[in-house]
């Protein structure tokens, strides 16, 4: 499966979404916050497959980790959850709105993921 990297500063959603994510047998890594994540992709870059983070935290806030991270990966890809629909969008990012079930939470990883896998293949296949 995948190897994500989940950031949020509540512990307990943290740890739900993370837990959610391995039962379905997903690799995890976690931060607690924007600045840890950054330091958190960039030892792990080569292996993580999707960020899911909050968009507001302390510290460093998801739009900054958004930045920063595509400093070391330009395509590297991102769910952001957030309990406020009025949030800023980055562009390539996927939007999810708390509270969220869990099923939202899978579709979401498969169709990033499967997106993902299909931009690689097309890279791959146009290459001469």
């Amino acid at each position: 499966m995948a190897v994500i990297l989940v950031v949020d500063d509540d512990e307990m959603i943290r740890t739900l979404v993370s837990m959610l994510l391995r039962s379905k047998g997903h690799e995890i890594l976690t931060a607690a916050n924007g600045a840890e994540a950054v330091a958190v992709y960039r030892s792990y870059a080569s292996q993580i497959d999707l960020v899911i983070t909050d968009l507001n935290m302390p510290v460093m806030d998801g739009v900054q980790e958004i930045l920063r991270i595509r400093m070391t990966k330009s395509d590297a890809k991102f769910i952001c959850m957030t309990g406020d629909p009025e949030g800023r969008r980055q562009d390539g990012v996927v939007l999810l709105n708390k509270p969220f079930s869990p099923e939202k939470l899978f579709l979401s990883v498969d169709e990033l993921l499967l997106l993902s896998q299909v931009q690689m293949r097309f890279r791959h296949e146009v290459r001469p």
